[in-house]
């Protein structure tokens, strides 16, 4: 009986653990990326990124600096955005997925300055999109609290964002003239000055503007990674009077080279058979009623219309 009995609970050992394998069984190996730093949900978003540079310094309004420091996020279907002030840009996508993908869509740069305005926060250099990096731009709009208010992608690998806070709703709060100091206010007054005595033409002050804000630390020099078109780059030269003549002499000594080849070379061509108004003026060197408005960039009315 006993003897029956231990061979039973033998059998159902036996059957409990399967029969003893002959030889190791192959163990099938998935080779997965590895997500540790980047999307391992066992660490923080924060911990997760990588950014490939440091932000720049703080710049701008001095009022907008008690944002620094703090992030405010907007969930958008499945993907929570984070915009931290002064500091970068994150989206993070809320799935359950092993790779779900968080990532850095910019990092503080440079303000945006249209018409003596901050009108944006530019944040580059952000993650890898194909052939070039993710970037952002954060509009800056009045609103009863701080929040990030809208997120949207007009184009690939570019994005918008719309920050409502309190600290821009009064009509003189994103001025740019009174945030610099007393040095540069009165260079900015002397390049005004400038251009109402037709010294200078509205793309050279914009010029000297920028060369301002570069001064200023709100806004980065321009990079030039790919060469303007040589017509558009000795365009851009032009910016006072004096210039435009030298440019109008070395292209009228360059149309008399070209027709003395066209002439040596049997080359029939037709000549221009008046002169243009322009043309007349700088040669006497005398800018008449109108001109100098359309050297500045004036598109205001020409002539006298009274």
């Amino acid at each position: 009986m006993v003897a029956g009995l231990a061979r039973f609970l033998l059998l159902l050992g036996l059957a409990a653990h399967g029969p003893a394998p002959a030889a190791a069984a192959k163990m099938k190996v998935v080779e997965e990326p590895n997500a540790f730093g980047l999307n391992n949900p066992f660490l923080p978003q924060t911990g997760r990124l990588q950014p490939r540079r440091e932000p720049s310094p703080l710049s701008g309004p001095a009022h907008l600096y008690r944002l620094s420091g703090q992030c405010f996020s907007l969930v958008e279907s499945t993907y929570k955005y984070e915009f931290c002030p002064f500091h970068n840009v994150t989206q993070h996508e809320q799935t359950f997925r092993w790779n779900a993908y968080s990532g850095i869509l910019g990092i503080w740069q440079e303000w945006e300055i249209t018409n003596n305005t901050f009108s944006g926060m530019w944040m580059s250099d952000g993650d890898s999109c194909r052939s070039r990096s993710r970037q952002s731009k954060v509009e800056l709009a009045c609103g009863n609290s701080n929040r990030l208010a809208r997120v949207s992608e007009p184009s690939t690998c570019v994005y918008a964002l719309t920050f409502e806070t309190p600290l821009v709703c009064h009509p003189h709060s994103l001025l740019v003239y009174p945030t610099l100091p007393e040095v540069l206010q009165r260079r900015w007054d002397q390049v005004e000055q400038d251009l109402a005595d037709e010294l200078i033409t509205s793309q050279g002050c914009g010029k000297l503007l920028r060369a301002l804000f570069e001064d200023a630390g709100y806004v980065k020099p321009q990079r030039e990674n790919q060469p303007a078109q040589e017509g558009a780059l000795k365009a851009a030269r032009l910016e006072n009077l004096d210039e435009c003549r030298k440019a109008h002499s070395e292209l009228a000594e360059e149309i008399q080279r070209l027709t003395s080849l066209l002439s040596q070379h049997g080359i029939p061509y037709s000549r221009p058979t008046e002169t243009s108004h322009l043309e007349q003026h700088l040669a006497k060197g005398l800018p008449t009623h109108g001109t100098l408005e359309q050297l500045r960039g004036d598109p205001g009315l020409q002539g006298n219309i009274l």
